[in-house]
């Protein structure tokens, strides 16, 4: 069965940023099966994204001097956001940006530790741009679909992280307890499934995980990287009050230093298959895909956990079970998550037009709205749901719609033109092509009367232009567009 356009907005909303009119047309006629495989299938599709950058057709970017996205932060907005814009593996950016918030590490300590370029480079650096390794989000880009426990060993492993958590500094004769703690409180199990001698413990296994410096960190060429240092490494046993090993053991036994990067191995896969961990995970992908205003069924969270472990905690048959579940298909649950300043600002790009706009003129309305891309709060990352919206915050959103919708009038007028009859056909012309929550009756005069104020409608060129521009501002601007 052809999945109709606004069930199909719904799966590009949730498990990607919208979709432009272009981008709705090409997946016309698609089956529902077929449309979730298009998303769910990222490999099936070239991420060729970054080569599109600076060319016609897309939307553009503004550079202060040669474009740095690998080593200037503000670049590395730049290119992330004119990824999810254009990106035709958008389930990649989404997973990319969930995980971001989950493993929540923010630039400017990076920075302020090692210095501007260090910092853009652990969090930002693409593969093979520059000397070093891949930055954190390059990662969450290449395994946000696969095993999680794969996953959860690279972030320890991660530079950036070590920065943030202060994992650099843990060794055998001072063993630094903040990765210990958050690995387990907000990374895996979450509280009231560890007690505190389990936080000494986590911190003595990752006694040892330091970084190496590999030239000059003042340039482009220099780096950071992880490196195991068996001197600092506590080779005692450690004892936790939770299972370690299948066999139900909670003591990860005394190694020899060369060996002692296998403790936190070991751990860090005991939390990846924890029950807690399953169903921590599996609460985050319902409030993440399908609503956060309706708590999650228990019978999708024993689904969920079950597809969790059954797949050795890889993450995409997760993501599968959830946009394939008939919670996520049923239109009670649609439009009833509440949109990132991000989502908010993507979807409203590419669905009122970007042509001749910069992803630059994003960013400062996006931390206005509370959001800085590479810049979470705290460990802990953003507050979600309704803790996005504070007066600043919603007014914030309503002038970037204006902002866009101003910048688009003439787009959107051209497109516009076949809808011209009247201001029923017009309102309904921005309403399907904004994807809006539904309008009441009276609110849906209200748009009528706009389009007439001043005048009788015509359907002029200036009129289209004028009343175009403005009925996109008002419905992007309005409380049904910042919910998903």
């Amino acid at each position: 069965m052809a999945v109709d356009h606004e069930h199909l907005g719904h799966v590009l909303r949730r498990a990607g940023f919208g979709a432009s009119a272009a981008e709705l047309s090409a997946l016309d006629g698609m089956s529902t099966f077929e449309a979730l495989a298009y998303v769910l299938n990222v490999d099936d599709q070239p991420d060729d994204v970054d080569s599109k950058i600076g060319q016609p057709d897309y939307i553009n970017v503004t550079a202060r001097g040669p474009f740095s996205p690998d080593s200037v932060i503000d670049d590395a907005r730049q290119r992330w956001l004119f990824r999810m814009v254009h990106s035709r593996r958008p389930l990649q950016e989404k997973m990319a940006l969930f995980w971001h918030n989950h493993f929540a590490t923010a630039y400017s300590k990076i920075a302020g530790t090692f210095g501007t370029i260090q910092g853009a480079k652990m969090l930002a650096l693409k593969e093979g741009a520059l000397p070093g390794p891949q930055g954190q989000i390059e990662t969450f880009r290449e395994k946000g679909l696969g095993s999680f426990r794969d996953l959860l060993v690279e972030v320890a492993r991660d530079p950036a992280m070590l920065v943030w958590l202060d994992g650099r500094t843990n060794t055998r004769q001072r063993p630094q307890e903040n990765f210990g703690r958050e690995v387990m409180e907000l990374f895996t199990l979450g509280v009231g499934h560890y007690v505190e001698e389990d936080v000494y413990a986590a911190a003595r296994v990752f006694t040892g995980w330091n970084l190496r410096l590999v030239g000059d960190p003042n340039t482009t060429a220099g780096y950071y990287e992880f490196a195991y240092v068996p001197g600092n490494h506590d080779t005692t046993a450690k004892t936790f009050t939770f299972p370690i090993y299948s066999d139900g053991s909670k003591t990860i036994p005394a190694r020899a230093a060369s060996a002692g990067m296998q403790d936190g191995i070991d751990f860090l896969t005991a939390l990846a298959t924890h029950p807690a961990t399953a169903e921590r995970l599996a609460r985050r992908m319902w409030n993440f895909f399908v609503s956060e205003v309706i708590p999650p069924d228990p019978e999708y969270l024993r689904g969920a956990a079950s597809i969790y472990f059954g797949n050795d905690t890889r993450i995409k048959p997760l993501v599968q079970y959830t946009l394939q579940s008939r919670w996520f298909q049923n239109p009670g649950n649609w439009h009833s998550r509440y949109a990132w300043p991000a989502e908010f600002a993507v979807r409203a790009v590419k669905e009122v037009g970007f042509l001749g706009f910069s992803v630059d003129n994003m960013r400062a309305p996006l931390t206005a709205m509370g959001q800085t891309l590479f810049e979470p709060p705290d460990v802990a990352g953003w507050e979600l749901a309704q803790g996005w919206f504070s007066t600043g915050a919603m007014l914030s959103r309503m002038n970037f719609a204006a902002t866009i919708a101003a910048n688009q009038r003439f787009n959107l007028a051209s497109a516009a033109a076949s809808a011209k009859d009247s201001p029923d056909t017009f309102v309904q012309y921005f309403l399907d092509r904004l994807t809006p929550a539904p309008f009441d009756a009276e609110s849906l005069d209200t748009m009528k009367a706009y389009l007439v104020d001043g005048g009788p409608w015509t359907g002029a060129t200036a009129q289209l232009q004028t009343k175009g521009a403005g009925l996109a501002r008002l419905i992007v601007g309005s409380a049904q567009y910042q919910v998903m």
